[in-house]
């Protein structure tokens, strides 16, 4: 429980809330900038969006947070044991909070020729079928993410850029079947602003799932380490070291990132 009594806890909890806020302030603002989606590349605009939001948050809030901006990605962190079970439910919150109110915000100042607000929904496919699109989509994401955190690898100054193509590639491949939610958060905001929760579990349900699979994976499949795992799973629980240093030095020590993103 020491970490939760420092501010650079706290710090970057509201690092979470502020990267998603906007994250999701330019995402939805730029899938609703055409009400009839009438466009060509309406979906390549959203795309891109959504790519070089988290690209360029990642950037600036990495440092201090590890600029998760998405219960998903915590999630794979977490059960690829390099976050605290703590740190990683407040993270979610904030990243839950910072979704509602980018979306409220988008509310607030959309021109009145507009009634949409970005919200993820099934078109054209059942819930089933939504279910492996989020799921596969999601796990290319988090997959993409152990990767270029890894310390074992050295991609650490590319990772922004790697994660935003990987966000963006998800919403070229998803956006004409489930609106491309892969981040339970950001579906979850413009749900509540329009109180509109038809088919959601889909968003939660998809993403969450593909983020333990893939941290299995990727930490006993894709590669290897001499880490047992219950030195690893010794990170989970930050108040069996004796301070906040001692975990975070435990954590470089078996080769984890400090600063993941997105």
């Amino acid at each position: 429980m020491s970490e939760i009594k420092t501010w650079a806890f706290w710090r970057a909890v509201l690092a979470e809330l502020l990267g998603m806020m906007i994250f999701v302030f330019i995402g939805l603002s730029a899938a609703i900038g055409d009400k009839y989606n009438t466009y060509p590349d309406q979906e390549i605009k959203v795309a891109f969006a959504f790519g070089s939001a988290i690209a360029t948050l990642v950037q600036c809030i990495g440092h201090v947070s590890g600029a998760h901006l998405n219960p998903a990605v915590t999630l794979g962190l977490l059960t690829s044991c390099q976050t605290s079970i703590l740190r990683a439910f407040f993270y979610i919150i904030a990243q839950i909070l910072g979704a509602m109110a980018g979306s409220a915000i988008v509310y607030g100042i959309r021109p009145e020729i507009i009634d949409s607000l970005g919200l993820n929904k099934l078109n054209d496919v059942s819930p089933g079928q939504g279910f492996t699109i989020e799921f596969l989509l999601t796990l290319q994401l988090v997959l993409c993410v152990l990767a270029v955190t890894d310390k074992r690898r050295d991609v650490g100054r590319f990772a922004p850029l790697s994660i935003g193509l990987s966000v963006g590639l998800g919403h070229l491949a998803g956006i004409r079947y489930t609106g491309c939610g892969i981040n339970p958060a950001r579906s979850f905001g413009p749900a509540v602003i329009l109180k509109s929760f038809d088919d959601h579990w889909v968003y939660w349900a998809g993403p969450m799932s593909a983020a333990v699979v893939a941290a299995l994976l990727y930490n006993f499949v894709l590669t290897s380490t001499d880490v047992t795992l219950n030195k690893k799973s010794r990170a989970l629980l930050c108040e069996s070291l004796s301070s906040e240093n001692e975990f975070h030095e435990h954590v470089e020590d078996v080769k984890w990132s400090k600063e993941p993103g997105v």
